[in-house]
């Protein structure tokens, strides 16, 4: 074996998922500039699960104090955070709570203070179109925590659930930039979509929108979704069409997207490559159901395997699930292992972790999980059954039974799904 491959594969896969955790973090990726403001306010709103970090890296390179807000779902802010000049509201994710409505009116608020010659910088992680919630006209929260529950156990991309979710909001698909006025805003993004389209980050709150009332009816239909009534409602009413490109104005400024899942796989693959492994990367936007997913990446590691050389399959993007269990518990890289491990049946010399960079996968405590050649022959050891957690939902379970639950707490950083197979190879 080479000195790589003498390593512990699960220490391996390790390290390689910090490498792209360390590639993506705001310490790396922010601008070392600030957005200059000589002759008026320079306010910072950071909002999403990276919101902390990005406000903590602004501050720290900012010539001047710094004022704003800070909006991230509950626990993802350091404990006892208190900046002088910097509000802090925590609130729900993935469906939006009563601090997500107080904190897009104060977005809202502080976007309408501001006059010419201010300048607004929104620093946007992925997350936001929960953390961030101004129900339309003759909505409430209620309406929207169940049109976000429809939609997210639908199966529909992500992309899709944003379109539905900019119709009908008054914050989201450029809305706060509309707000800001006459002053300048700048937006700094940490993508967590496939395609990098920095108008369904979050929901796009500072970015013109392309999609239409239309599209958003036809997700609905593509997905047999039965929403509330206020909310087929809403998405009839013409008045919750997205704001038009020129609307945004002297607004719209400068968008840019600063880091993103590519980046991630980037790093990990350079990091693969000096261990020693032949690596594949499949790409950053892959979106098929995560079961089926790691069932096709189970048939590619075993063609791989086969000329026993050590190798890494790398992929990123967000996969889908489609929830039939509304009691379970997991998350699509939990689903997407268990779907790999079971389509793996135990072939020797092949490992693989799956995990969300937010730290956080669906609603649970962990990032994803780990699979190894001897997962399932564990799990009937101890009378788990394989199939039917995935078949319920419960890949969670499944793994925390197993003791293989990736735990990090949050990260800092979102680039949506990191997942890496490992081929150990022949000595």
């Amino acid at each position: 074996m080479t000195d790589a491959r003498e390593q512990d594969a699960l220490h391996v896969l390790r390290t390689l998922f910090e490498s792209a955790l360390q590639a993506v973090s705001a310490e790396v990726t922010m601008p070392r500039a600030m957005p200059g403001a000589p002759h008026g306010r320079l306010v910072v709103v950071a909002v999403g699960k990276a919101a902390a970090d990005m406000m903590r890296v602004a501050r720290e390179r900012a010539r001047r104090p710094v004022e704003g807000l800070i909006v991230t779902r509950h626990g993802h802010a350091p404990s006892g955070l208190n900046w002088p000049g910097i509000e802090l509201i925590e609130a729900g994710h993935p469906y939006p709570d009563e601090n997500s409505l107080r904190a897009a009116d104060r977005a809202l608020e502080i976007a309408r203070s501001l006059h010419a010659g201010d300048q607004l910088l929104l620093l946007l992680s992925g997350g936001g179109s929960a953390l961030l919630a101004a129900p339309t006209e003759g909505l409430s929260l209620a309406d929207k925590q169940g049109v976000t529950k429809l939609l997210l156990r639908s199966g529909a991309t992500i992309s899709e659930i944003n379109c539905v979710r900019k119709h009908l909001s008054r914050i989201k698909g450029g809305r706060l930039a509309v707000a800001a006025g006459s002053a300048q805003v700048t937006t700094w993004i940490i993508s967590d979509v496939p395609g990098d389209d920095p108008s369904f980050v979050s929901s796009g709150p500072t970015v013109a929108d392309a999609t239409t009332l239309q599209m958003a009816r036809d997700i609905i239909a593509k997905y047999r979704i039965d929403p509330p009534r206020p909310i087929a409602k809403a998405l009839q009413d013409e008045a919750n069409e997205t704001p038009s490109a020129d609307s945004l104005g002297l607004a719209g400024g400068e968008v840019r997207v600063i880091a993103r899942a590519r980046d991630a796989l980037a790093a990990a693959a350079a990091a693969g490559g000096a261990l020693g492994f032949t690596v594949s990367s499949l790409g950053d936007q892959l979106q098929a159901e995560a079961r089926h997913l790691g069932a096709s990446h189970a048939a590619l590691a075993r063609r791989l395997a086969s000329d026993g050389k050590p190798r890494l399959i790398l992929s990123g993007g967000e996969t889908t699930v489609t929830v039939v269990n509304n009691k379970g518990r997991g998350g699509r890289n939990m689903e997407y292992a268990l779907g790999l491990a079971i389509a793996l049946d135990g072939a020797p010399g092949i490992w693989a972790l799956a995990c969300d960079t937010d730290g956080i996968d669906g609603t649970e405590d962990a990032a994803g999980a780990i699979v190894g050649p001897d997962t399932l022959a564990r799990a009937r050891k101890l009378g788990l059954d394989p199939a039917r957690h995935l078949a319920e939902n419960n890949a969670y379970l499944f793994f925390r039974a197993l003791g293989d639950l990736v735990i990090t707490g949050p990260t800092g950083t979102n680039v949506n799904d990191f997942r890496a197979v490992l081929i150990e190879g022949r000595s």
